[in-house]
């Protein structure tokens, strides 16, 4: 049996592996690698590293990953922010492995995180039994990476209640934990820090007070808008997909440019050529999103079509990306067909066919 999703510090172990064997730069205390080698696993390189090809983890600015890799190797906290779907959680993941070796100390915010999956909590059997220890203490990803000088990361953070963010103000401003049931302070070791990711689509759900704000450095993950660079992004993905999950039909680049074109084309409520306004669906049309439709028609196509991707695949992959948020997103995506769609040469044809009786034009 295979994991169904690998971390990234296994799923990349070789090439983590040669960036460290042949990194001759400065790092930071406590880092496994230098910024410099880092900026070279998130964003690719053109030439192997020790003879292994470094594949690129993020299509976007390279500026962003500097100021990234800067503020991680201060004192300050890092706050990825943007739309949903665009990476955030996806560079996090490889920045944590790429510096730390890991990426699994992870604290996953909702309106349910307590104060121990931040802090920590207790084995209540052996508290019982034996009352306060270190055995009987269970320690949260957050004092883990403290005590291990790794990074810690924390998902959703405006999804928790203001109680949960206000105890990060202490541990980010005095890096420990105090434990007095034991009568200890956990220090963090060189090396700790915290990357967080907010929702900008999630503001007013909880808001950060400006004393947590100031903990961080915040850096906005931006929507991808470039044409092409967001059609290499999802096919890149959707490629990897395909391995992960032993799906053997690939999509067409031509059907791939369509459903990252209609997206664009949504997302902006305008055409490419600025010639035509459409209606823009409350539905999140993100780069993840293009991924997941793209890739589920090509399953469809494998297991229920003809072997090859077609535009009815995608239409009916894209009827459960646009339809989570009721009616009123359909309308608007069966208004982009009958103004936008059906007007289009080669594909879009089939598209519309395909779309008119799927979302029922």
């Amino acid at each position: 049996m295979s994991d169904l999703r690998q971390p990234a510090e296994t799923k990349y172990e070789n090439e983590l592996a040669a960036l460290a064997a042949n990194d001759t730069a400065p790092r930071p205390p406590g880092w496994r690698l230098s910024p410099r080698a880092v900026e070279t696993y998130i964003l690719g390189s053109d030439k192997p590293v020790g003879g292994v090809a470094i594949s690129p983890k993020y299509i976007g600015d390279r500026a962003l990953v500097q100021v990234a890799l800067a503020t991680l190797a201060s004192d300050r906290a890092l706050m990825l922010v943007g739309e949903p779907g665009t990476a955030k959680s996806w560079l996090s993941e490889h920045l944590s492995a790429a510096i730390s070796g890991t990426s699994a100390l992870v604290v996953q915010g909702t309106a349910g995180t307590s104060e121990e999956h931040v802090k920590y909590g207790w084995n209540y059997a052996l508290l019982l039994a034996e009352g306060p220890s270190q055995k009987a203490l269970v320690p949260s990803p957050i004092l883990r990476a403290m005590r291990d000088g790794r990074f810690a990361r924390f998902e959703e953070i405006t999804r928790t209640s203001s109680e949960i963010q206000d105890a990060l103000i202490s541990i980010l401003s005095e890096k420990q934990i105090a434990v007095p049931e034991l009568d200890q302070v956990v220090p963090a070791q060189r090396g700790f820090n915290l990357i967080a990711t907010a929702n900008t689509r999630d503001r007013g759900v909880n808001e950060m007070s400006a004393a947590l704000k100031r903990r961080f450095n915040f850096i906005t993950v931006p929507v991808v808008d470039d044409l092409e660079q967001e059609i290499r992004i999802v096919q890149k993905r959707e490629a990897e997909l395909r391995g992960d999950y032993q799906v053997g039909v690939e999509p067409p680049a031509e059907l791939a440019k369509l459903l990252v074109t209609l997206f664009q084309e949504l997302r902006a409520g305008v055409t490419k050529d600025g010639k035509t306004k459409v209606k823009t669906p409350g539905s999140v049309l993100s780069t993840a999103e293009a991924i997941s439709v793209l890739f589920n028609s090509g399953i469809l196509a494998q297991h229920f079509g003809t072997g090859k991707v077609t535009a009815d695949d995608l239409s009916r992959s894209l009827l459960g990306a646009v339809s989570k948020e009721g009616g009123d997103d359909l309308k608007a995506v069966r208004e982009y067909c009958e103004t936008v769609a059906k007007g289009r040469a080669g594909l879009w044809k089939e598209f519309y066919a395909s779309a008119k009786k799927r979302l029922a034009i």
